[in-house]
């Protein structure tokens, strides 16, 4: 095996390490954590960070863009699977809302926005998915002709503020909300 091969290796290693501990601290303590903690908690000096993430907002989007990532293999194992697609994926995105606020809020204050939604790639893998949830869901007559996925990310943005809010149960919203997209009578 070659040095360059074992340090590209080792950078990687490197790289999850401190994405893995900057997750775990923004779960913790949301937008308060710096980047000396951040290597810290990963066990990697100052400026490894550093090389691999020039600055916070750096860190802090591909800590979001994990999370996007997983999110959508979430939606593609396991809600492409069978009946009711669209539900368990809402269910989904309100437990990880739910259990990384501090991520969220993380987000929200990088990008200077009250938005924690997907961008560029990740947010074009997600409308893939979610095209394809709501095409299955709709074809099985679980959902209403004219569920699209703008209406998803409607609802994940409200599903979004009742969990940063905390102004209600979100189950309950969602449940709510998912009875609206149920196919109509006429």
């Amino acid at each position: 095996m070659s040095t360059e091969r074992r340090t590209r290796a080792d950078a990687e290693r490197n790289r999850e390490r401190v994405l893995e501990a900057a997750r775990a601290l923004f779960a913790e303590r949301g937008d308060q954590v710096q980047l000396p903690e951040v290597a810290r908690a990963a066990g990697v000096g100052v400026g490894t960070v550093y090389r691999h993430f020039p600055d916070r907002a750096a860190l802090v989007e591909a800590a979001a863009e994990q999370r996007f990532a997983e999110i959508e293999h979430y939606a593609r194992t396991r809600c492409l699977a069978g009946p009711a697609g669209l539900r368990r994926y809402l269910e989904h995105v309100g437990e990880v809302l739910s259990r990384d606020r501090g991520l969220s809020a993380a987000i929200e204050a990088a990008r200077g926005t009250a938005g924690s939604e997907p961008r560029g790639e990740a947010r074009a893998g997600l409308e893939a998915v979610v095209a394809e949830v709501v095409a299955r869901d709709r074809a099985a007559g679980e959902l209403r002709d004219d569920c699209t996925v703008a209406d998803v990310y409607l609802l994940v943005g409200c599903l979004s503020a009742v969990v940063r809010t905390g102004s209600g149960d979100w189950r309950r919203f969602l449940d709510l909300a998912l009875h609206g997209l149920l196919p109509r009578a006429d």
